[in-house]
């Protein structure tokens, strides 16, 4: 077999510069599953169960492409084909996910849009992902491999810090950084677009720059066999498996613990980030509708919309629609006599939190509106007034400032429900949508019919959950993109000094220690600017993560099976996080309770107790010659 040759710096670079638009999309999707799905709706605590289906994706399509692209040879090369197909299904796809919220559909079936997607998108950059990795080890010496995974290392952190501060970068150019209840702001759905531009240029540069070795060659220098024998042959995946060096075990135990603590990051910085660091307002989300008999739940009724029989609004997208106002004086003030505010407001204007109306002279009979969740009014005869946007379901004070004295009455505000007649009410459960945004015409599905004996024993079944129509949260959204492009420069800059350590155990296990240091200081942080500190942490533990398990694996492998092993090996990535996910919303639930903000932050602790356990794992490794 003969020795591989030195490869110049330009040919090793663009053996991975493909790497940089993949990693991009990559990028995208790990900043902004989680704000995307928060949006469409999701409960934090389901937050986790969106991130299975990618390794899910990556555990079944990543051996198959290995093990598949070990035998293919055609007129476009033995690895590329797959770089094309991924990636032309990944651009599709980054134009659909973040206008899964876009079509007027109902919460649940905007959900499943962006699950399918989601599915697709990660499954594709995985494919394309798969081929720089099994293209260094095809065509690169073992004496420049360290440099090769170092250059990929750089490439695929360039890709991230653009991807991560794209919503940042166009929120300052002036796009839209808020959206409706339910819609993805223009901010991220345009970092997608801009996203997919890119990843569609740097595959057209691969295939005009990588030249593979075709099949002979590649047997002269890699010991396998050529495509005719190949053709015979079918790898046995098990049989590989128990033949495994040592070292596949280890490694993959240290990356067990690594990608456990990464999954917690992409789940749980965006509500740890928004909760710590930018004081995102709280809101109250109605599920359904329980009735309550000696102290007990008898029956429990699940809709994010709920309507009388007459079509009256109950709740609308899980908010309790307001039934009237109470005045301290005891009078009644219905719902049915109130209107929005519109061009009789001379300003609306945001101040720490209070929202300050001015209204004309003449005033308005009585006016509501939804701010940040909460339902608001004003009395006809009063110049202006402010009011505390934290109002909930049972009460709230309203502060009205006269134009000469200031005068507080109190006013509760009654939701629907409690409005209903004592004998039995019958209620329409459903998902309501607009087929039409243009006209608003609204349309009901999966409807469901109940009958409430007694409403005055029933109650909604809520949780409490940050506001993600709020410009703090989304505001807070673009600050993690950011976080993670010092994540990512943090990465580039230890890959630097990863080469200089003689021990690449020793520099493996130091880093993996200062990542664990920075997810729980990320967790405990309410600076904003602190939070780098942290996230160039994380960056180190991520750079070795990048290049020291896939050069430690190499080195222990033969013959003409490194893609089928390297395809395995991501199992080692995909089952913690698989793992991760499935136990993510168990966690956070035993951390919290259903009528407080679930703590997240915790979340991002854990990953760091995580991250110190794969340091130790490290020592566990035993490298090959």
């Amino acid at each position: 077999m003969k020795t591989k040759p030195d490869l110049s710096f330009w040919k090793l670079w663009n053996l991975s510069f493909g790497f940089f638009g993949v990693q991009i999309a990559y990028a995208l999707q790990s900043a902004n599953v989680s704000r995307i799905f928060a949006t469409l709706g999701a409960d934090p605590h389901d937050l986790s169960y969106f991130w299975i289906l990618p390794p899910l994706m990556g555990l079944i399509v990543q051996p198959i492409v290995g093990t598949a692209s070990d035998k293919t040879w055609n007129r476009f090369g033995r690895r590329l084909p797959y770089l094309i197909a991924g990636a032309g299904i990944a651009v599709i796809v980054m134009c659909l996910l973040p206008n899964a919220g876009s079509f007027g559909l109902a919460v649940s079936s905007a959900i499943i849009i962006g699950l399918v997607a989601l599915m697709l998108l990660d499954t594709s950059i995985n494919m394309a992902m798969q081929p720089f990795k099994m293209l260094v080890g095809d065509m690169v010496n073992e004496k420049q491999k360290g440099l090769a995974y170092s250059i990929q290392s750089f490439l695929c952190n360039a890709g991230s810090i653009v991807g991560y501060v794209f919503p940042f970068l166009l929120t300052w150019l002036g796009f839209q950084n808020t959206a409706a209840a339910g819609v993805i702001p223009q901010t991220v759905v345009f970092s997608f677009y801009f996203g997919a531009a890119i990843l569609l240029g740097c595959v057209f540069y691969s295939l005009a720059k990588i030249k593979e070795w075709p099949p002979k060659t590649y047997a002269e220098y890699n010991g396998g066999a050529d495509n005719t024998t190949e053709k015979n042959e079918k790898t046995n995946l098990i049989k590989l498996l128990v033949k495994a060096p040592s070292t596949f075990w280890t490694v993959g135990l240290v990356q067990f613990f690594c990608w456990f603590a990464f999954l917690f990051m992409w789940t749980y910085t965006n509500g740890t980030i928004a909760q710590n660091a930018f004081s995102c307002p709280e809101t109250t989300t109605i599920h359904g509708i329980q009735q309550i008999e000696n102290s007990k739940v008898a029956d429990s009724y699940s809709a994010k919309f709920i309507l009388t029989a007459d079509s009256l609004p109950v709740v609308a997208n899980g908010k309790a629609m307001v039934a009237g106002i109470v005045t301290a004086e005891g009078r009644f003030i219905p719902a049915a006599s109130v209107t929005m505010l519109r061009t009789n407001v001379d300003s609306i204007r945001l101040d720490k939190g209070a929202l300050n109306i001015s209204i004309p002279s003449n005033g308005i009979e009585i006016a509501t509106q939804v701010v940040d969740g909460s339902r608001l009014a004003s009395v006809n005869g009063i110049d202006s007034f402010s009011f505390n946007t934290t109002v909930n379901t049972d009460g709230a004070i309203l502060q009205i400032n006269g134009s000469t004295d200031v005068i507080t009455p109190s006013f509760r505000i009654v939701d629907r429900l409690s409005q209903m007649p004592k004998d039995a009410t019958r209620l329409i459960l459903a998902d309501i949508y607009t087929h039409d945004p243009k006209t608003g015409e609204l349309f009901l599905d999966g409807t469901k019919e109940i009958i409430l004996p007694d409403p005055t024993k029933a109650s909604f079944e809520t949780s409490v959950v940050l506001n993600t129509e709020s410009p703090q949260y989304n505001d807070a959204g673009n600050w993690v993109g950011i976080l993670f492009a010092v994540q990512a420069i943090g990465s580039v800059l230890w890959a630097i000094v990863l080469p200089m350590f003689r021990s690449r155990k020793l520099s493996y296990s130091l880093s993996l220690i200062l990542g664990a240091a920075g997810f729980i200081s990320a967790g405990l942080l309410t600076d904003q600017y602190m939070l780098f500190i942290s996230f160039m942490l994380i960056g180190c533990a991520w750079a070795a993560m990048l290049a020291w398990p896939f050069t430690i694996l190499t080195n222990s492998l033969k013959s003409g099976n490194i893609g089928a092993y390297l395809g395995l090996f991501n199992c080692s990535i995909c089952i913690p996080q698989i793992i991760g996910a499935l136990m993510g919303g168990w966690i956070l639930s035993m951390l919290g309770t259903p009528d407080t903000l679930a703590p997240q932050y915790m979340m991002m602790i854990i990953a760091g107790i995580s991250l110190f356990i794969g340091s130790i794992a490290v020592v566990f490794i035993k490298e090959g010659k």
